[in-house]
């Protein structure tokens, strides 16, 4: 059984879409999403230095077309045609972190690729306004008693936004909280701030849920044909009006990637595949999924790969009522 991660924020770098425009129908997929999204992705994607593309309303749009455009490489998919259907029992599971939520529920025919395009231009410039309002950041604890450390947390008012398995939480809220985390971190743990432009996925982000909200009140979720697995809890959603509901609610709640983890497990996956820009999710698999083969697809070289692992592992998946809840 295969599932498919789909990497949040974070996962960017400068240059990292030149290899890929020597894929055939990759620049005419980026150049696709940056008609739906208003900016020029495939310009983002290979000339734009770091700074640029850490902007959250820059970055969460690069990262879903990336994620869209590199899976339907893998699938020799034509762009333009519709993903979900591409390539019947090819997908089993798909799963996003945090904006790589709305990729997945493309994959997983939830939403049309041009509608999950729209949703998240709007959540990413929305996000980067809440995020201007109020002075807050996010950094990763890692290590340390999982108690010890949200405890920590609750004491000095911050979230645990992100947590992700294998002794990494992501810690959220006011800077001056986040300085004394650093000064006084919890015991045998490593506190390293992100270069993220506020503390998503906690109550500062309610401006952007409301926003977000309001464009997701103009699209018709469909039902997933693959199971989907929402960050919230781990667990399969429950159909495409659950599905969107929980990728609006998102935005101001913490990621839970360690309880999908988990249901990765209890479902019997036995291979992740990582769409562009892989690796995070791949080295948290790599630590936290024993025995379950992993591939983080980081370039055109991965491909072949990528195609020999759908073909040894997917199309055995449960569906959604079998699936555990």
């Amino acid at each position: 059984m295969l599932v498919v991660a789909c990497p949040g924020q974070g996962a960017q770098s400068p240059g990292m879409l030149v290899p890929w425009t020597e894929v055939d129908g990759f620049t005419d997929a980026l150049t696709r999403a940056s008609d739906v999204v208003g900016a020029d992705l495939l310009a983002h994607g290979t000339t734009s230095d770091a700074d640029t593309i850490r902007d959250t309303a820059v970055a969460q749009p690069l990262l879903v077309a990336t994620a869209l455009a590199s899976l339907r490489a893998v699938l020799d998919a034509t762009p333009g045609t519709d993903l979900a259907a591409a390539a019947p029992g090819a997908l089993d599971v798909a799963a996003g972190h945090s904006v790589g939520e709305l990729a997945a529920a493309a994959l997983a025919g939830v939403l049309r690729e041009d509608e999950a395009l729209r949703l998240v231009a709007v959540r990413g410039a929305a996000m980067a306004r809440a995020a201007a309002a109020t002075p807050t950041g996010m950094s990763a604890v890692l290590g340390g008693d999982p108690d010890e450390v949200l405890a920590r947390l609750e004491a000095l008012d911050l979230v645990p936004a992100n947590v992700n398995g294998g002794g990494q939480v992501v810690a959220a809220g006011s800077l001056e909280a986040l300085a004394a985390l650093a000064a006084e971190p919890p015991a045998r743990t490593r506190v390293i701030p992100l270069q993220v432009a506020g503390a998503f996925h906690t109550r500062y982000m309610a401006p952007a849920v409301d926003e977000l909200a309001r464009a997701a009140s103009a699209v018709t979720p469909r039902e997933p044909v693959v199971t989907l697995l929402g960050n919230a809890d781990g667990a399969p959603v429950a159909g495409g009006a659950d599905a969107l509901a929980r990728i609006v609610a998102q935005v101001a709640r913490p990621v839970r990637w360690d309880l999908c983890q988990t249901t990765f497990v209890a479902m019997g996956v036995t291979a992740l595949l990582e769409v562009a820009p892989g690796g995070v999710l791949t080295g948290l698999a790599r630590r936290t999924l024993p025995g379950v083969e992993t591939l983080a697809l980081k370039s055109p070289a991965d491909l072949d790969a990528a195609r020999d692992l759908v073909r040894r592992h997917a199309g055995t998946a449960l569906t959604a009522q079998e699936s555990p809840s």
